[in-house]
C-alpha cells in the first residue's frame, strides 16, 4: 500500500472487506509500506485482485513471518492489528440523493464494499442497532436547509426539499423539521454511546453538535419554520451537550451561508496550490487506533473545500484528538474523539478530489483517482470496526 507499488489503494480496502466477508482473518500492518494488508492467500483472492486491478504480492509463511517479527521490534513504529469481521455499514442519507452527492457512498461503491441507506424513519425506530459503523450524508441537523437560503430559495429543488422534510417531520409526529432532526441526533447520540462508530463530513460534522448544543432553544429564523428564533438564543446553548465543539458562535443571519464560527471556510487565507493538510504521527504500539484511522502513503493531503471546510482550533474541545491539521494556519481538518463506548471521526471538506465543489457540478470519477490519498482516509474508517478490540492505553 506504498505510493510507488500500490496502483489500487481504494480498491485494495475493498478487497480486505471482500475478505472478511468470507471469514476470513485480516492483518492489517500499521505504518508497513503505507499500511499493507497481510490476507489470506487462495485461489479466488488472487484472482478477485486481478479483477478489480489491485496490485498484490504472494509471499511464504516463512516471509511472513519475519515481517510480522519486524513490525514487534520495540525499534519500530509499527503495528499488526487484526481484523476479525466485516463491520456492517449505514449511510445516512435521502434516499433520492445521487452516490456523487456525497463522497463516502462514492468510494463505497467504487471499493465495492456494500452498504445499507437509512434517514430519519429509520433512525427513529432504532435501526441503528442493526449497524456498527455509520456515515452521515452532508445533513443539515439544525432545521435550516443548509443555510442555502439566500443563493438557492427560488430554486425548484430547494423548495421541494423543503416542502418534502416539512411533510417528513409532520408524519413523524414533530411539529418542526428541526425539532425531528434534533431526535434524530439524540439517536444517533445514543448509538455512539452504545459503542458505535460514526463519521461525518462537511455540514453534518458541525450541525450535529449544534443542534445537540442547542436543544430546547430555536436558533431557526421565520422563514425556515414559521416563527422567530429565541431571543439571546446564542446565550441559551449548552456546550456541555456537545462532541467535539465548544464556544463557538452561531451565525444568526439567513443571508449567512454558515452556520456557526466553528468553521474556518471564510476565515482562512490559502491559496489552492498552498492548501495541504497534514497528518500525525502516532504511535503504532501505544496509540493504534489514529495510527490505524491515519494509515496513508503520504504524510501530506490535499485540502478541498465544502461548507464545512476545516474545524476552528480554538472550538475544539479538551479531549479532541487533531489527527489532520493545516500548518499554516492552524486549522483542524480531521478529528477523532470517544464517546461513551463509542467513537466518531469528523473530516472537514466536501470531495477529497473536486476542490471547490457547488450545486449542480458534475460527479468525481473515481477511476481517475484510485490512489487519492483524501478519500483513503475515509476508508481507514470503514475498516476501523472490524479491529480486535483492545484495552485502551491510558
Amino acid at each position: 500500500m506504498d505510493a510507488v507499488t500500490q496502483k489500487q489503494h481504494l480498491k485494495a480496502y475493498g478487497i480486505t472487506y471482500w475478505s472478511l466477508q468470507r471469514g476470513h482473518k485480516v492483518q492489517w500492518l500499521l505504518n508497513y509500506e503505507g499500511g499493507s494488508f497481510l490476507l489470506e492467500d487462495d485461489d479466488k483472492t488472487r484472482n478477485e485482485c486481478q479483477i478489480r486491478g489491485v496490485t498484490y504480492e504472494v509471499i511464504s509463511d516463512a516471509k511472513a513471518v519475519q515481517i510480522l517479527e519486524l513490525i514487534a521490534s520495540p525499534s519500530q513504529n509499527m503495528e499488526a492489528v487484526l481484523l476479525e469481521k466485516a463491520p456492517k455499514i449505514a449511510v445516512y442519507s435521502p434516499k433520492d440523493k445521487m452516490p456523487w452527492d456525497d463522497a463516502v457512498t462514492m468510494v463505497l461503491k467504487y471499493a465495492e464494499i456494500p452498504f445499507d441507506v437509512i434517514y430519519d424513519e429509520e433512525v427513529l425506530v432504532d435501526k441503528l442497532l442493526l449497524y456498527e459503523w455509520l456515515h452521515l450524508h452532508h445533513e443539515d441537523f439544525t432545521g435550516q436547509y443548509g443555510k442555502f437560503y439566500a443563493a438557492y430559495r427560488t430554486y425548484p429543488w430547494y423548495i421541494n426539499e423543503k416542502n418534502e422534510a416539512e411533510k417528513r417531520a409532520k408524519k413523524l409526529g414533530y411539529d418542526k423539521v428541526s425539532q425531528e432532526k434534533l431526535a434524530v441526533v439524540k439517536k444517533i447520540r445514543e448509538f455512539v454511546i452504545g459503542g458505535g462508530f460514526m463519521f461525518a463530513m462537511c455540514s453534518a460534522t458541525d450541525s450535529f453538535d449544534i443542534a445537540l448544543a442547542a436543544d430546547g432553544v430555536d436558533i431557526c429564523e421565520n422563514m425556515f419554520d414559521g416563527d422567530p428564533s429565541d431571543a439571546g438564543y446564542q446565550n441559551k446553548i449548552d456546550f456541555n451537550k456537545t462532541f467535539a465543539f465548544k464556544d463557538f458562535k452561531l451565525e444568526r443571519s439567513p443571508m449567512v451561508y454558515e452556520f456557526s464560527s466553528i468553521d474556518m471556510t471564510r476565515k482562512r487565507k490559502i491559496t489552492r496550490t498552498a492548501d495541504y493538510f497534514s497528518l500525525m504521527n502516532f504511535s503504532a504500539k501505544w496509540d493504534p487506533i489514529p495510527t490505524m484511522l491515519c494509515q496513508n502513503h503520504t504524510q501530506l493531503v490535499k485540502g478541498f473545500m465544502g461548507q464545512t471546510t476545516s474545524f476552528d482550533p480554538n472550538t475544539l474541545k479538551a479531549n479532541v484528538l487533531v489527527m489532520g491539521q493545516n500548518k499554516t494556519n492552524g486549522e483542524a481538518r480531521y478529528i477523532h474523539g470517544i464517546q461513551g463506548k463509542g467513537m466518531w471521526t469528523f473530516y472537514g471538506g466536501h470531495d477529497p478530489e473536486d476542490y471547490s465543489h457547488h450545486v449542480g457540478d458534475p460527479k468525481t470519477e473515481l477511476e481517475l483517482h484510485p490512489t487519492s490519498p483524501g478519500y483513503r482516509l475515509i476508508l481507514n474508517n470503514v475498516l476501523f470496526p472490524a479491529a480486535k478490540k483492545k484495552k485502551q492505553k491510558t
